[in-house]
């Protein structure tokens, strides 16, 4: 009987240590939509905007990172309130990226910024990424999707998003 307990008692605890090892650890606590910041400015001239970030961008030798999308997307709020609440990744966006929330809502579609960088007749999913390199050339479009984990974002694929897209002659 002492055995057929230990052996039980082995099997649990076992169980228990691998159950610990592929848990998620990084399950974040996200407060209410209607709590979060808006980062989205409607009023804002976009394109004017723009062209201040391409020139404190190449001052600075940082990229610019484009969240685009609207107050109105708790994807894209979620977003905004992780990457300013994990510390690596806020670091990494401060140290290598101007960070800039595009607009595009029903009040103003920012239609003329969005040709830009997207294609005539392409339609994205919000939040959209789109990545300028320092002298305002477009590195990269990338819906949120990829990074997407459960109800938000996963730590690592959201790092290793950044860090691929920083500037080659920034220290990471």
């Amino acid at each position: 009987m002492k055995k057929i307990v230990t052996v039980i008692f082995s099997f649990l605890l076992i169980v228990s240590a691998l159950h610990a090892q592929t848990a998620p650890t990084d399950t974040f606590n996200y407060p209410e939509k209607g709590s979060l910041p808006k980062p989205y400015h409607p009023e804002e001239n976009a394109q004017k905007k723009l062209t201040e970030l391409i020139k404190q961008a190449k001052i600075s030798h940082k990229n610019i990172f484009i969240q685009a999308g609207g107050n109105w997307c708790s994807w894209c709020l979620r977003f905004n309130y992780f990457v300013h609440n994990q510390a690596e990744l806020k670091t990494i966006l401060d140290r290598n990226y101007l960070y800039y929330h595009l607009n595009f809502s029903p009040e103003n579609k920012n239609e003329a910024v969005f040709s830009n960088y997207i294609a005539k007749g392409r339609s994205y999913g919000y939040p959209l990424f789109i990545i300028l390199s320092g002298t305002g050339e477009l590195i990269c479009v990338q819906e949120s999707g990829i990074l997407e984990e459960g109800k938000g974002y996963n730590v690592e694929k959201v790092k290793q998003f950044l860090l691929k897209w920083v500037p080659a002659k920034r220290n990471k």
